[in-house]
C-alpha cells in the first residue's frame, strides 16, 4: 500500500503524519479515514477548492487530472504547478508527499 507523508499544517495535522492507504484511494479519503480532517466543503465532488494540498513527492503517480479538476484548481488559494484537489487525486501504487495549504477558500467555516 502506498503512504501518503503529511507535512505539518497547525490545525490538521500539527506533528506532521504517515498514513498508508489502499490504491485507487483518493487523498482526501485517506485522510479523513486517518482522523486527519481535511475541508472538503462539497463532500468531495469536485465543487469546491477546501480539499486542496499540494503534492511535494509523487504528482506523477497520481491519476491524470481531469478538466473539471483544473478548472476548480484555478480558484484555490496558494496554487501551485503541483497542486491537486485531495478528493480527485487517486492512489496507485507509489508513496506520496503532500503539503496541506495554510488556507482554504472556504466561504461557510466559522472563524475560530
Amino acid at each position: 500500500m502506498p503512504i501518503i507523508k503529511i507535512l505539518p499544517h497547525a490545525e490538521y495535522c500539527p506533528g506532521g503524519a504517515e498514513i498508508s492507504a489502499p490504491a485507487g484511494t483518493s487523498i482526501a479519503e485517506a485522510l479523513l479515514d486517518n482522523n486527519i480532517p481535511i475541508e472538503h466543503a462539497c463532500d468531495l465532488v469536485c465543487a469546491c477548492t477546501t480539499c486542496h494540498v499540494i503534492v511535494r513527492e509523487g504528482f506523477n503517480s497520481l491519476s491524470e487530472m481531469q478538466e473539471d479538476e483544473e478548472d476548480m484548481l484555478d480558484r484555490a488559494w496558494g496554487l501551485e504547478p503541483n497542486s491537486r484537489l485531495s478528493c480527485q487525486a487517486i492512489l496507485k501504487q507509489q508513496d506520496v508527499v503532500i503539503d496541506i495549504p495554510k488556507y482554504s477558500i472556504n466561504h461557510a467555516k466559522e472563524n475560530h
